[in-house]
């Protein structure tokens, strides 16, 4: 790459180094066509493209020229809660059967709700009930605790139904492993709940800032969080507390644990998995790439009868063709600083992306000339906050080394739904043959690699390495 496409380095005195001229850029990134200031290669290496292939194939719609689809909802604690309100905004869904084993709440709450908007289910305690009866079900939406996914994907594929599983896919490879084993035996669609896949903002960010305009240049380093504030744990009416023995007989030991479950080993996967795999989902699709190595550090730190890491904090590594990528994570449960999101820093500018809407931007570096940008403002991809557009000098220079306040610019795209109706509806639409899925088995499965080797690597204290074998099912 010629000098010019570097970041001028700082002159020793003031006139030992010429200010760069804008002409002198614009023709610099006009001599190099294929690595221009720009164009950062095209990283999509070999291997990660075989790895994607069995994604590609399994993603396809199913033409099954359905236009009402029946649906079943396995679990409906908080997060089945969440996805049923989100389904409820869907047309064209009919439901037939809803499954929670809190017979007297869950069960009963989304039942009621259902019956509101016209749907008349049947209920069950027992999804193996539910699967020998209902027998005009067409796809069921699991949203059980971490644990029971494998299994319960597996069955309900098996049983000849389209699955939408949340994430985490499960809390071990060798469960997800057979989850995609059965999704090819079955020839069923297989959509995991990593929902920013369907996100119109992330889509944006990865289409438009990432794959075509190559903004950032070259990205470098990333980082990312989910901090909560203090929480205590889950409590529950003491009038609708279930038997030992009914928990017992679906994994649980009491209730606390069957509402806290996400805490417990063999349960769930801690924060990490939680919150975490969400995030690093990001890194890995984005990067068109997956973590050579992951080193972290996480403890019980602050609840004492927790039995997962409260606090965790990890570094991965990534190879691509134009260099290493550092990528930082934490997720705190003892304070919620700044919230949740993910930046991705180039050597041009930088990126910032959030469910959250506040939090979408792209900041240009201030060498960077506003003439390159401005064909993507043209675009609409992106616009100037409040019109400005060069870089803001600090009032008050506390630093020789200190750089200007890059300009932000606001991604012009928005989204008035719930986080997860699009994801939901992406798997539907495939049902009916007009979508492929945003994220079939491989690529849950690949997200659980990632996320279940962090736990390992606490555990470890030290630096894990990743084959790319690892990665494949």
């Amino acid at each position: 790459m010629s000098d010019q496409n570097k970041t001028p380095k700082e002159p020793s005195t003031g006139e030992e180094k010429k200010k760069m001229n804008r002409r002198d850029f614009l023709q610099g990134a006009a001599t190099v066509p294929v690595l221009g200031l720009f164009g950062y290669a095209l990283y999509k290496q070999q291997s990660y493209e075989k790895a994607q292939k069995a994604a590609l194939l399994n993603s396809k719609p199913v033409p099954s020229g359905l236009s009402d689809i029946n649906v079943a909802l396995l679990g409906v604690g908080a997060q089945g809660d969440v996805l049923l309100n989100a389904m409820l905004k869907i047309p064209g869904l009919k439901f037939r059967a809803v499954c929670d084993i809190w017979t007297d709440f869950n069960l009963k709450k989304a039942v009621n709700l259902l019956g509101k908007y016209k749907h008349t289910v049947n209920a069950y305690e027992d999804y193996r009930e539910m699967l020998d009866k209902e027998k005009g079900l067409d796809a069921v939406v699991i949203a059980t605790p971490d644990f029971w996914h494998a299994q319960h994907t597996i069955d309900c594929l098996k049983a000849g139904l389209h699955v939408y599983c949340e994430k985490e896919m499960a809390n071990t490879l060798e469960g997800a492993r057979k989850m995609v084993q059965a999704r090819n035996e079955t020839g069923k669609l297989l959509q995991i709940g990593h929902q920013r896949r369907s996100h119109p903002k992330y889509l944006h960010c990865y289409e438009k800032v990432i794959q075509e305009t190559k903004m950032l240049g070259r990205i470098a380093t990333i980082s990312g969080q989910w901090n909560r504030a203090v929480q205590p744990d889950i409590g529950w009416p003491e009038k609708y507390a279930m038997t030992t023995d009914r928990l017992k007989k679906f994994g649980f030991q009491n209730m606390h644990q069957f509402r806290n479950w996400r805490w417990y080993k063999g349960l769930g996967g801690g924060p990490i998995v939680d919150l975490g795999s969400h995030q690093i989902d990001i890194y890995s699709w984005f990067l068109n790439a997956q973590p050579r190595s992951v080193m972290a550090s996480g403890g019980v730190d602050y609840w004492t009868d927790h039995q997962w890491y409260d606090n965790v904090i990890a570094l991965y590594e990534y190879q691509t063709q134009e260099g290493v990528v550092r990528a930082s994570y934490q997720t705190l449960t003892t304070n919620s600083s700044n919230g949740y999101f993910e930046t991705f820093m180039g050597d041009q500018g930088t990126l910032m992306t959030s469910e959250e809407g506040s939090r979408n931007a792209v900041y240009r570096e201030g060498y960077v000339p506003e003439e390159l940008w401005n064909p993507w403002e043209n675009k609409r991809y992106i616009k100037k906050e409040n019109g400005i557009a060069q870089a803001e000098p600090s009032k008050s220079v506390l630093d020789v080394r200190s750089s200007p306040k890059p300009p932000k610019y606001n991604l012009l795209v928005d989204m008035d739904q719930p986080f997860h109706q699009p994801h939901l509806q992406n798997f539907f639409d495939a049902i009916r043959g007009k979508a492929k899925l945003n994220c079939p088995g491989e690529i849950g499965y690949e997200t659980a690699v990632a996320v279940l080797k962090f736990n390992e690597a606490v555990e470890a204290a030290r630096r894990l390495d990743f084959k790319p074998e690892d990665f494949l099912v």
